[in-house]
């Protein structure tokens, strides 16, 4: 028994310094661990905070403390330059541009409230998103000194994702139908080929649906279905679609209370 309790008190003896060392290096390289961690947090909020500083905002030349965001319904648009080509392929001047309806979404507020009953209508556009909308629409502004308008979702003709409009990505606006117009060419005497749909005389008032929007909002909030679809010949008011050319052929945005029939066989 006396024996065996040496046995013991040695084998601590031998252990217990061990052990302690063990613990300590462990204890160390967690608190180096530790250090670095929160030298390299320090670092990245550093860093963050620095970023910010550079990053001012201003708003018709006058320096503001934020980004400008978007009340209600209204959609904050860094307009894209004018097309230098008529339709016809004539070069025009600067001076003699139409000002741009087409733009790049920087921001867009949550929506408005329907005014009866308090439901919050969802903004259908986002930052980043190309939208095209009316020629006279909006409020021109300069901000961080690029010319952008302020203009509500209710101006949107149609929106799409990407570089350029394409029949894939375009999207029309709420109570919008996109329609395919049909083009006839037409030659002048002197030989000059050109388009119908160009001609005083040829007022584009049909053709085939192309896409249609989420609906038309109703007194509930809610969004009723189009009466037309894909693929439907339709008849609509003279002077009432908005003409845009899409993958080199034309059609027209017309909302859904503008179509006067279908003309299906």
């Amino acid at each position: 028994m006396t024996r065996l309790l040496s046995t013991i008190i040695t084998l601590v003896a031998v252990v217990a310094p061990t052990t302690n060392a063990w613990l300590c290096a462990t204890t160390r390289s967690q608190q180096q661990r530790t250090t670095s961690a929160l030298f390299s947090t320090a670092e990245t909020e550093t860093e963050a905070a620095a970023d910010a500083l550079k990053t001012t905002y201003s708003l018709d030349g006058e320096d503001i403390r934020g980004p400008a965001t978007p009340l209600g319904n209204f959609v904050l648009v860094k307009t894209k330059d004018a097309l230098t080509a008529t339709t016809g392929g004539i070069l025009l001047p600067d001076e003699a541009k139409e000002r741009p309806t087409e733009g790049v979404v920087i921001a867009a507020g949550p929506g408005k409230l329907h005014p009866h009953t308090g439901i919050r209508i969802h903004n259908p556009v986002k930052a980043g998103d190309s939208v095209l909308y009316g020629m006279f629409d909006g409020a021109p502004i300069k901000y961080n000194d690029e010319e952008c308008q302020m203009i509500r979702d209710d101006d949107v003709l149609l929106f799409y994702e990407g570089a350029a409009m394409t029949l894939d990505n375009v999207q029309p606006c709420r109570d919008y139908v996109l329609v395919e117009l049909e083009e006839e060419d037409l030659e002048t005497a002197s030989g000059i080929v050109i388009a119908a749909t160009v001609t005083s005389e040829d007022i584009p008032n049909q053709g085939i649906v192309a896409k249609v929007g989420e609906g038309r909002l109703t007194s509930s909030g809610k969004f009723s279905e189009s009466p037309v679809q894909p693929g439907d010949m339709v008849k609509f008011k003279d002077y009432a679609g908005n003409e845009v050319r899409i993958d080199g052929k034309p059609y027209s945005l017309v909302k859904m209370v503008d179509i006067l029939a279908t003309l299906n066989v």
